[in-house]
């Protein structure tokens, strides 16, 4: 049973993010002033924070099998340092083919400066919006990775969602390790979205 306290750290979750949402579309027009009040509520008493999508490759090893898994993954309310943090699971547009999504971890963001283990490289500094990603499966050469090693950064607003529960098989999944901030900021919403039995139905539609 669900306590009251994640039941209202749950809502404090949806409701910061119904009124960035709703916020942005109101920036561009989408909305006007009378329906800005209603999109909020709207959002904030049908919309769910978290969606499932389906990922495969070795690049995640072994968080995310090779055979492909089923994720859970939070939205987020913008694509910043205040909302996404070095250490996350991120999925983020593909820089190769924008109509494709990868799920990587970020290593770093806006700010830091990047040095390589090739003295050849020179080092430079991430600028603002740009983030690295890579890939947890130490196995794997830079190349094979498919990761900041080999497109460099990416837009921080390329990261669509945090990824915060893996299910691999019916009787092999769990909670994703993340940075201690958003494991922190995600615990109500995966007490309150996650449903184990559904991530199975769709895992067998993937």
């Amino acid at each position: 049973m669900i306590s009251t306290s994640t039941w209202c750290r749950y809502l404090a979750r949806k409701l910061e993010y119904s009124v960035s949402v709703c916020w942005k579309s109101y920036r561009r027009g989408q909305i006007s002033d009378r329906e800005f009040g209603d999109a909020v509520w709207k959002n904030l008493l049908q919309g769910r924070l978290t969606y499932l999508h389906w990922n495969k490759g070795q690049e995640m090893a072994p968080i995310i099998g090779e055979q492909g898994g089923t994720l859970l993954v939070r939205k987020l309310p913008a694509a910043n340092p205040t909302h996404v943090f070095v250490g996350d699971v991120v999925v983020v547009k593909d820089p190769d083919n924008t109509d494709n999504f990868l799920v990587r971890r970020l290593a770093a963001v806006e700010g830091y400066e990047m040095v390589s283990s090739d003295e050849k490289d020179e080092p430079f500094v991430l600028e603002n919006d740009q983030c690295w990603v890579l890939a947890d499966n130490e196995k794997l050469k830079p190349k094979e990775a498919n990761d900041s090693r080999k497109f460099g950064p990416v837009p921080m607003s390329g990261i669509v969602g945090r990824v915060i529960y893996c299910l691999r098989t019916a009787v092999d999944h769990g909670p994703v390790q993340n940075s201690h901030f958003s494991m922190r900021k995600d615990s109500p919403v995966l007490e309150v979205e996650l449903d184990v039995d559904e991530m199975v139905k769709n895992h067998k539609l993937f």
